[in-house]
């Protein structure tokens, strides 16, 4: 008899293993690269990884860490990344030029992208802008403030603006861009009281750019739709987590930021992910996180074409591939 119940034992976990290897296998894999360095603006991903929420919806990820030096529109592009996050404008852009990527779940909303005067300078509204030396990033980033110059009928000193805030605190220009989770805190944290700041939220004067959204190429979705609609699925359960568990992301954030020697603070961090909260889950916007509409895509496309940054217009419906409705598609 004890030999009979060494032997079901023995029996008993041949199964078991052979029951976990086959879980494994099952497990696809896939790489993903966010546009920068893992910061809040990407908890979402980083949370889904670390909580194991991937694993349960079948996929085994490696998020390579997004920079300057590996941005993520090339890593897809070159196939290096099955998937990657990009705004809005630059995914148009690419995709009017021939790269045949699509958008299969647009995350961020509203626009983070904004204008930050001094009223010490006399900015105050618009038109006290005129005449005024504005820092402005590169061409992409230029789509939306040019627009917001033409609206109000400005004409500014342009100022080629560096990835930092000093030229700005030091009064090289009267007016700065800046990313509302990331510059504009920057500026609070060099000691400027936000009663002394005059802001311009492009999103308030209808220039509304939705940013971060998740990409993959064409060929990539048609292969393995279920696969993409995994990864948007377990992306938001993600993002869910990190709204519901903030202290429990900023550590595993800022371990990130260790890992890839980046100097970090546990209190800009914090306000990124709870500016990321406002951007993903904005109030009053009957969008889902995930879905991209029509009107939103035309207005960033056409301010594009209007830019000359693209020549055509890519048409919305092979652009944008919704996932999350897929199976009713």
């Amino acid at each position: 008899m004890a030999k009979l119940n060494y032997y079901i034992f023995i029996i008993c976990l041949t199964i078991l293993f052979q029951c976990s290897n086959i879980g494994a296998k099952t497990l696809k894999k896939a790489t993903f690269i966010p546009q920068w360095v893992p910061q809040a603006q990407f908890a979402g991903y980083y949370m889904a990884l670390h909580k194991g929420i991937y694993k349960r919806h079948g996929i085994d990820l490696t998020i390579i860490d997004g920079g300057p030096e590996r941005p993520s529109d090339v890593f897809l592009k070159e196939r290096k990344a099955d998937f990657a996050t990009l705004w809005l404008s630059t995914a148009i852009k690419m995709r009017a030029e021939g790269v045949r990527l699509v958008n299969i779940a647009q995350i961020i909303q509203k626009s983070a992208l904004m204008l930050v005067a001094k009223k010490s300078s006399g900015i105050k509204r618009p038109k006290d802008m005129d005449g005024k030396k504005v820092g402005l990033w590169g061409p992409l980033f230029q789509v939306q403030p040019k627009a917001f110059f033409k609206k109000y009928n400005i004409r500014v000193i342009p100022v080629r603006q560096s990835y930092s805030v000093n030229l700005f605190l030091r009064g090289g220009v009267d007016v700065a861009s800046a990313m509302w989770y990331n510059e504009y805190h920057t500026i609070l944290m060099a000691g400027v009281d936000p009663e002394e700041l005059s802001t311009f939220f492009f999103y308030d004067y209808g220039l509304n750019f939705p940013e971060d959204g998740i990409y993959t190429l064409e060929d990539k979705f048609k292969s393995d739709p279920m696969l993409c609609k995994a990864f948007v699925k377990a992306s938001i359960e993600g993002w869910n987590y990190a709204f519901t568990h903030p202290e429990e992301t900023l550590d595993v954030i800022l371990k990130n930021l260790k890992r890839v020697h980046i100097p970090a603070n546990r209190v800009h961090q914090r306000w990124m992910l709870e500016r990321m909260k406002d951007l993903i889950l904005t109030q009053g916007l009957d969008t889902k996180m995930g879905v991209l509409k029509k009107e939103d895509y035309l207005r960033v496309a056409r301010l594009l074409k209007e830019n000359g940054l693209i020549d055509n217009i890519p048409k919305y419906e092979h652009f944008y591939f919704s996932v999350i409705d897929y199976e009713n598609r």
